[in-house]
């Protein structure tokens, strides 16, 4: 478990709007931050590989963010590519 100032947990919750053809998505993702030292970092429960450090809490969150922007968008474009033609998209929601 990771912990805040103070020693007491916390998430920060990150939005991403989408405008996929005519449907609007909103996606909430977690992520977990916590100070070390001098670093703020911090990482995307729902993304592995999504992790940052950055000198303030501000800059962290910046840095979350553009970084899962580029996640999602890069696995959008592999799974594309790998499905080749003749697929079809399908929304699913948990």
């Amino acid at each position: 478990m990771f912990s805040g100032l103070g020693g007491t947990p916390y998430i920060i919750l990150l939005a991403e709007t989408t405008i996929h053809e005519v449907n609007i998505m909103k996606n909430e993702y977690t992520a977990v931050v916590k100070q070390e030292d001098e670093w703020w970092v911090g990482w995307i429960e729902e993304v592995p590989g999504v992790n940052c450090q950055e000198k303030t809490h501000q800059e962290l969150k910046e840095s979350l963010e553009v970084t899962l922007r580029e996640a999602l968008e890069f696995n959008r474009q592999d799974a594309l590519s790998a499905a080749g033609t003749g697929y079809t998209e399908e929304k699913i929601a948990l």
